[in-house]
């Protein structure tokens, strides 16, 4: 239940949620350049296509989210991704909500995020071992943490959430294993094939060559 629906929480857990979101989104188009377009292109379509598959568990349902492999592709520009998924996902399938656009964002981008701050810039630097051992637990404690967003949001909202709410904990335990094992082999194929791909994006991509070096 990552697409939260309007609806169902208070109103001043949307609004923290839309804010945070917005200050989010403002900084990842402050990052956004053109090296980094096709591949926030790519990753957006892909967390929009893999998030429509949803295995219904109880009174919720549970989907991959991709959210630990965009972050560490991506960095902060992983929330731009993830916010234009779900702006298609609520117009075309009525996944979540208008309202909730903003918190849904959050809840799935922003742990990822931050646990990509620190491990990204690691990943030129490691074995492929290495970035394997980094994709799974990024993969997997983003996908907890979510599940932990989610939980906080309804519980705050209302106490007539708390059942549902625990059901939903115990559901993203298998998928936090599933999102490390995709995260990790995604990151094990990039590291064999194009290694350069996980030197990119801002604060990690080499310097332009000089107009001596181009000579």
């Amino acid at each position: 239940m990552a697409h939260i629906p309007d609806g169902v929480l208070a109103w001043p857990v949307v609004a923290v949620g839309t804010v945070v979101a917005a200050a989010a989104l403002g900084l990842a188009l402050r990052r956004l350049d053109d090296r980094m377009i096709p591949k926030t292109a790519i990753l957006a379509a892909a967390f929009f296509v893999v998030s429509l598959i949803a295995v219904p568990v109880g009174p919720s349902s549970v989907h991959v989210l991709l959210a630990g492999l965009m972050a560490l592709l991506l960095g902060p520009v992983a929330v731009l991704a993830v916010f234009v998924g779900l702006v298609l996902q609520a117009l075309f399938f009525g996944f979540g909500g208008v309202t909730t656009l903003g918190l849904n964002t959050l809840n799935i981008a922003g742990p990822a995020i931050l646990l990509a701050a620190v491990v990204r810039p690691l990943l030129p630097r490691l074995s492929i071992r290495g970035v394997v051992v980094a994709g799974a637990l990024v993969g997997a404690l983003a996908s907890l943490s979510t599940g932990l967003l989610i939980v906080a949001s309804l519980v705050a909202s209302s106490s007539d959430f708390a059942v549902a709410a625990k059901i939903i904990t115990l559901t993203y335990g298998p998928l936090a294993v599933v999102e490390g094992v995709v995260t990790a082999s995604a990151l094990a194929f990039i590291k064999r094939v194009r290694p350069e791909i996980l030197a990119s994006g801002p604060g990690l991509a080499p310097a332009p060559p000089t107009a001596e070096a181009r000579a």
